[in-house]
């Protein structure tokens, strides 16, 4: 295996080397084989994720293959665009100069993803991969076996092993691509093994993507609309079962509309999967035993106040709000990547509760998305006096859904963004070029400095 891997590193460089990934033509064919090849293995995909995650076809469509797809088709549109010289006003200093900014891709790449959207987070990064005019290793998780062993299919299939490839592999796998001297490493994963990624990267000053997750706040105030927030927050935690990196990850609510909200996700709860939600076929399952076991214990880490059943045979944790936790308890310091909800409730008798948030929130790391649900006003005021990745106002998660704007982590929730442009961008280098006519040459830049009186009136 470990020549294996070697040995395909050493032919991508090789491939990028004769310089056929650089114009913007062979760029936008390899997008178009890309989209096709998503079209005719969508079915496969589909069937790998029910298999792996109990997702529904919806879902896998809504989540993972429809946002591949809008990644692909904004590349293809916008490829060109993004590829040309940028011409910048030179200052008087280099004058009769001119100056340009060229986008350059940096080279053979790796891409490891995890196994909550194994699709979107391996073959997303890949479009901008691609449109920059990289080569890429990709790496899959183990955890999802069938998805991992379609996507490998799917990229055999489409493109050439010396420019695109996938290797499968557990840790040992990971270990020996992190030490190899990529161009750029994009990582979505945990924080814990993020540490791992850049302290491999760093022996060969490897560039990375950081897109990792967190404890993501969501904040309900007492101005807000109450069956809307737990509308749209019981669809966001039940979402893949909670095992998403910006799902909301506890929440902190005001004293006066806790018991409100509380009946109102339970009503919501029914509203989008039925009396039984363990019957409900867009109800996911945790991804693992190891996984199930460690969700489930955060059951007992406070009291019960909407759900708590499981089915270890199924790996199913039915959506819980948990009641009076610990503040230093497992459940709140770590990511709990499932559908278990703790609630921790602020009294106002003095209206410091918009202080006591952001008091609270800062004194944790930096998470990967921030959500509050009440006065637009206050919702601005606790965004400017907090930190996180992306936010949302009177939403959960739908950030993510808008590709026109980046997306990325910050502090201990990663570094580096992507989406459309912010793809294209993170695989490329941004080259400055000074354009100097052959034959003018002005006097003033050279010793013995006999203009330099004027010199500093020009810089």
């Amino acid at each position: 295996m470990e020549e294996q891997i070697k040995t395909t590193f050493t032919n991508q460089k090789a491939y990028f080397a004769t310089g056929a990934t650089l114009s913007v033509g062979y760029r936008k064919t390899m997008l178009d084989r890309f989209a096709s090849a998503m079209v005719k293995w969508e079915k496969d995909i589909c069937e790998a994720l029910w298999t792996d995650l109990h997702k529904s076809y919806e879902e896998a469509y809504l989540t993972e293959t429809s946002i591949v797809m809008g990644e692909i088709r904004t590349a293809r549109k916008k490829v060109a665009k993004w590829s040309r010289k940028e011409w910048k006003m030179p200052k008087m200093a280099v004058l009769p100069s001119m100056s340009c900014v060229v986008k350059e891709p940096l080279g053979t790449v790796l891409i490891v993803s995890p196994w909550n959207y194994p699709v979107q987070l391996l073959l997303a990064p890949l479009v901008g991969a691609i449109s920059a005019g990289c080569t890429a290793v990709l790496k899959p998780s183990p955890y999802v076996p069938h998805v991992s062993q379609v996507i490998a299919d799917m990229i055999k299939d489409t493109f050439p092993e010396d420019y695109i490839t996938v290797v499968q592999g557990n840790r040992d796998v990971n270990a020996l691509l992190f030490s190899l001297p990529f161009d750029l490493i994009f990582y979505t994963g945990s924080p814990a093994v993020a540490h791992t990624v850049m302290e491999a990267a760093a022996k060969h000053l490897t560039p990375v993507v950081l897109e990792l997750g967190g404890k993501s706040p969501c904040i309900i105030d007492r101005t807000a609309n109450i069956d809307v927030a737990a509308k749209r927050i019981a669809w966001a935690k039940t979402l893949n079962s909670g095992q998403t990196c910006i799902a909301p990850d506890y929440i902190l609510i005001h004293s006066e509309v806790k018991e409100a909200f509380i009946k109102a996700f339970a009503k919501q709860m029914v509203v989008l999967h039925g009396e039984d939600v363990k019957q409900s076929c867009h109800y996911v399952r945790m991804v693992s035993d190891k996984a199930f076991q460690r969700v489930s214990s955060y059951l007992a880490q406070g009291r019960i106040r909407y759900g708590g059943s499981t089915d270890a045979n199924e790996r199913y944790i039915e959506p819980t709000l948990l009641d009076e936790v610990d503040l230093d308890s497992p459940v709140m310091t770590e990511e709990i990547f499932g559908p278990i909800f703790p609630i921790v409730t602020f009294e106002d008798k003095d209206g410091c509760f918009t202080e006591k948030v952001i008091s609270f929130v800062n004194s944790r790391p930096k998470p990967l998305a921030l959500y509050y649900y009440g006065r637009e006003k206050t919702g601005w005021e606790i965004i400017r006096h907090t930190s996180s990745g992306g936010a949302c106002i009177n939403d959960s998660v739908m950030h993510i859904v808008n590709t026109n704007m980046p997306f990325g982590g910050v502090g201990n929730s990663g570094m580096g963004r992507y989406h459309e442009r912010e793809s294209f961008e993170a695989f490329s280098h941004r080259r400055s070029v000074l354009i100097t006519p052959r034959t003018l040459d002005l006097p003033f830049r050279y010793m013995p400095y006999k203009l330099f009186g004027l010199v500093r009136h020009l810089v």
